[in-house]
């Protein structure tokens, strides 16, 4: 428990005071360093709270603006951009990869669909051999190796989280298609129109907004050896090939990298914003940003099953929509079931429950252990669905 309680800034609805109570208590009781917090109601801002410290040393407060690597929380606005271009009609989901990206058909993969990508069945959680951090921002390299390789699994038959994967493969298929990496993509039709504070990568001009992102405390090598002894050859590759420490966030090399499962930079009130238009709202001018149908298939569950890269951590089975986790009957995004969101690695969330007409947005940057559902988050989800 910390005795430190930093001042909280921002504007809270008093219906929702039970929010405002959680994240002070983030503070004084779950060691959060800094933060912010935004909830949307039917499309208003009713919570926007920022507070603590955006650097290890606490020399620099948090403010309304700053920024923060938001790892995988970045999968729901990469998702967003194949979700757009289904909606154009200029993707189909249910079409082979190999239809936009021919030499993906390599080593039995012609029938992997678009849609398998999405939901992380692809059976391409890993790559099969050493693949250094420097490899993995080569974009070229990165999406040459995925293409030639064989899965791990049979495509399409269960779930297996691509925690880095997902954003180069998904990514290549927006490449394809529009001739754009989702980081321009996402700007042009976007961040960039609705003004929305959000970037995969982040430009060199802005690194002054960010906040530094500080680990918890190392694992020794025992215990990290002991972690790594419990995995399987799939969830070995996924997550530690390359294994990228959490401070690899702060680096010049990092933020320049096109990264799209990982290195989304935004805010608590971006980050809401997005997770709201693939709940359906959203739009410029007279034009949404994603039809209602379209919206609907963001969630369209692709069947429940232990994970087979992250489902040792689970006790109960999971369930990925088109590019989002379903809330499911454990209630990581709210009691609603079809409500829907993604976690980032640390604690940052994103989510939206259409039926509610809510969405939030949560980040910060004191790094948490664990896979997802940090106590931070999940205190914030339950004060929210307590106001409701």
């Amino acid at each position: 428990m910390s005795q430190y309680a930093p001042h909280v800034q921002g504007h809270c609805d008093p219906r929702f005071s039970a929010v405002r109570g959680a994240f002070e208590e983030n503070f004084r009781d779950r060691d959060e360093l800094g933060a912010a917090v935004t909830v949307t109601l039917d499309g208003e801002t009713v919570v926007d709270l920022w507070g603590g410290w955006a650097d290890g040393a606490r020399t620099r407060a948090w403010e309304r603006e700053t920024l923060v690597n938001v790892w995988s929380t970045s999968k729901g606005p990469t998702a967003l951009c194949a979700h757009i271009l289904a909606d154009r009609g200029l993707l189909d989901l249910d079409a082979p990869v190999a239809a936009y990206w021919p030499e993906f058909a390599a080593a039995g993969k012609e029938s992997v669909l678009v849609r398998h990508l999405l939901s992380h069945r692809a059976g391409l959680a890993g790559l099969r051999e050493p693949h250094s951090l420097a490899q993995l921002l080569d974009w070229e390299l990165t999406v040459e190796r995925l293409a030639a390789q064989e899965p791990w699994w049979e495509p399409g038959s269960r779930s297996g989280y691509h925690p880095i994967t997902f954003g180069h493969l998904v990514g290549e298929v927006v490449r394809r298609v529009s001739g754009l990496l989702p980081g321009a993509f996402l700007e042009r039709e976007v961040t960039g129109p609705l003004g929305i504070d959000f970037s995969i990568g982040l430009p060199e001009k802005e690194s002054g907004r960010a906040a530094e992102v500080v680990r918890q405390r190392a694992a020794t090598t025992s215990e990290q050896a002991a972690v790594l002894a419990k995995l399987t050859p799939v969830a070995l590759a996924a997550l530690s090939n390359p294994l990228i420490a959490a401070t690899e966030a702060n680096t010049s090399r990092w933020r320049a990298a096109e990264i799209p499962a990982a290195n989304g930079h935004g805010t608590a009130r971006a980050i809401a914003a997005l997770y709201g238009i693939l709940a359906g709202r959203g739009s410029y001018g007279s034009r949404r940003v994603l039809s209602p149908e379209a919206a609907e298939r963001v969630r369209e569950g692709q069947g429940s099953c232990r994970d087979l890269v992250v489902g040792a951590g689970f006790e109960y089975e999971t369930e990925i929509g088109l590019g989002l986790w379903l809330s499911g009957p454990n209630g990581s995004f709210g009691p609603n079931p079809r409500a829907f969101g993604h976690d980032g690695f640390g604690g940052s969330c994103g989510l939206a429950d259409p039926e509610a007409g809510i969405s939030l947005g949560y980040v910060m940057n004191r790094m948490g252990p664990h896979i997802a559902d940090d106590p931070r988050k999940m205190a914030l989800v339950d004060a929210l669905y307590s106001a409701l």
